[in-house]
């Protein structure tokens, strides 16, 4: 039998050998009779050296021409039997584009805290933290709200027991600072508070706030004028304009509720600002002198000035959000919204 027969031979062995292949061991097997360094194929290229010229280079055609299709037929049945053997899931369609992957994003209470800390931050406050669980004294007694004093109606408070507390409201915060270091002091608070509230479209339990205190020898109501005439303009546009309300805080005097004039109507009425054309935003005042005597400061000596916002209050109106219940239910369709 010539070369070129043994090679046809090799082929016909070869297919009829590949039909009765199920697994990808017998495809191996098969490879190593076929292709291996001991198979018949390879004996025939090793055996060209000895033929004639003419009919060597005749003969090394056909047999790479075989040894490439044995080679294409052996990954085509591998590939058929792993197909066959992924279930619908495993079976990778490298057409489709990527997967991306989902970044992350902050609460919007969380993004409305770092964007006001950011502002007073660069004004010169630091920021100030103090126990979320919080004596009496620190919370009512040493911001001029002694046991049976009216003001105490104001917040209703969760006792742990006679002299502990939930606080509620981040000026303990304060108090805690004054009586740690010497004026000046110059501060923000941020965090969680906690009053006894019923849950509505405006009110929750637990809710966050952050305070701002600056005590220093001759403070006056017009440097707390202008620090939040800069807030305003810097969190809600150029824009906007600020006014004062006489008001009333026990541990600030004299006392006053800051508005600003509506952003989404230009102050002509709409019903955010329910027609009136300002929105409510926060409470200040000139530090209490009871409050230094409290913390033992010279109020002879030293002046200051505090004020107060509703995180949440803020965060809706920033962002027109009608309830402040949706911050708390982790609704996707909200939180996606903040970058």
């Amino acid at each position: 039998m010539s070369a070129k027969e043994d090679i046809l031979s090799i082929r016909e062995q070869f297919n009829l050998a590949a039909a009765s292949v199920d697994s990808e061991g017998a495809i191996n097997e098969l490879r190593v009779r076929y292709l291996g360094r001991k198979s018949n194929l390879t004996a025939v290229l090793r055996g060209l050296k000895d033929l004639p010229p003419e009919e060597k280079k005749e003969v090394g055609k056909l047999a790479n021409s075989v040894r490439i299709e044995l080679e294409a037929s052996l990954a085509a049945m591998l590939d058929s039997i792993q197909s066959a053997s992924k279930k619908p899931g495993d079976v990778f369609d490298y057409t489709l584009p990527g997967r991306t992957r989902k970044l992350g994003r902050l609460h919007p209470i969380t993004r409305t805290i770092e964007d006001i800390s950011r502002i007073f931050y660069g004004m010169g406050f630091e920021v100030a933290v103090g126990p979320d669980v919080e004596e009496d004294y620190y919370n009512f007694e040493a911001l001029n709200i002694p046991k049976d004093h009216p003001a105490r109606d104001m917040q209703d408070t969760f006792y742990i027991n006679d002299d502990v507390v939930l606080r509620t409201h981040t000026s303990p915060v304060q108090i805690r600072t004054m009586k740690s270091q010497d004026p000046p002091v110059r501060i923000i608070a941020p965090g969680k508070c906690y009053r006894n509230e019923a849950i509505s479209a405006r009110s929750n339990a637990v809710f966050h706030q952050i305070e701002g205190l600056y005590i220093d020898v001759g403070v006056t109501f017009a440097d707390l004028k202008g620090v939040l005439n800069v807030f305003v303009k810097e969190y809600f546009g150029e824009d906007v304009k600020m006014r004062l309300r006489a008001n009333y805080f026990p541990f600030t005097e004299p006392s006053a509720e800051v508005d600003i004039s509506c952003f989404l109507c230009g102050a002509k009425g709409c019903p955010l600002c329910k027609q009136t054309g300002w929105l409510e935003i926060l409470g200040c005042g000139m530090v209490d002198p009871a409050v230094f005597e409290a913390v033992g400061y010279d109020p002879e000596k030293y002046t200051g000035y505090a004020f107060g916002m509703g995180i949440e209050r803020i965060c809706m109106l920033k962002y027109r959000i009608q309830d402040i219940r949706r911050f708390y239910e982790n609704d996707l369709r909200l939180l996606e919204q903040f970058l």
